[in-house]
């Protein structure tokens, strides 16, 4: 039998209750089956105080218009992460790949996503506030954990958020699968090219990128 979500739940109830306690007023938030809902719906606007109060152990997204939860990295979550930024330290020392940085994404940049990892020019980031503007970044990176969110939040809520706010590439490190997927070409809300690669795999990331990934020692964080 699948587990229910109640038995592999997005936060503790402790955190949820802390959540719900410092909400804006008028949000009111429901914890069921493990999931957190916002009962009458969330402004992008509401989205954003409420991340503002929320507990540091939770992080939280705003996806096609509904509240989301996003796990916590492990380890092996973080390793992946290290090992990329090396590559992409050695290769283009003009760019920085963030950790955990907040982005407006979506059609209008009505939502707002947490990447894994935001790659850009060097002080990019630096006047900007919680959440950043896509324009002038060049890569969004998301390594997925072992939740139960992970394959419509990854996989298919947020190529269509990338690709609507224009970032060029969108590379997705899938740790159930093995397989670095490397999302590129934007149009219409979609990415055009998303050819998927094998862990162990020489990736090519197109341009504006330009960095080729060893990916043989991504075997070692295998699960």
């Amino acid at each position: 039998m699948t587990p229910s979500t109640a038995d592999d739940p997005q936060m503790s109830v402790e955190d949820f209750e802390e959540l719900a306690e410092a909400a804006p007023e008028g949000v009111r938030l429901e914890f069921i089956n493990g999931r957190v809902h916002a009962k009458d719906g969330l402004s992008v606007e509401d989205f954003e105080e409420l991340e503002r109060r929320a507990p540091e152990t939770v992080r939280l997204e705003y996806v096609h218009g509904k509240l989301e939860v996003k796990a916590v990295p492990d380890g092996k979550h973080t390793s992946i992460f290290l090992w990329l930024q090396r590559q992409c330290m050695q290769q283009r020392p003009d760019l920085d790949l963030a950790p955990e940085r907040g982005v407006r994404a979506e059609a209008y940049r009505k939502g707002r996503a947490r990447t894994d990892g935001f790659l850009a020019p060097v002080d990019h980031f630096v006047d900007d506030g919680e959440w950043s503007e896509a324009g002038g970044a060049l890569m969004a990176v998301e390594i997925t954990s072992h939740d139960r969110d992970t394959d419509k939040r990854d996989r298919i809520d947020k190529p269509i958020g990338y690709a609507e706010a224009e970032i060029p590439v969108y590379l997705l490190i899938d740790r159930d699968h093995h397989t670095v997927v490397v999302h590129s070409e934007p149009k219409d809300g979609r990415y055009r090219q998303s050819p998927s690669y094998p862990w162990g795999a020489t990736v090519e990331l197109p341009p504006p990128v330009g960095i080729t990934l060893d990916t043989e020692q991504l075997k070692k964080y295998a699960d």
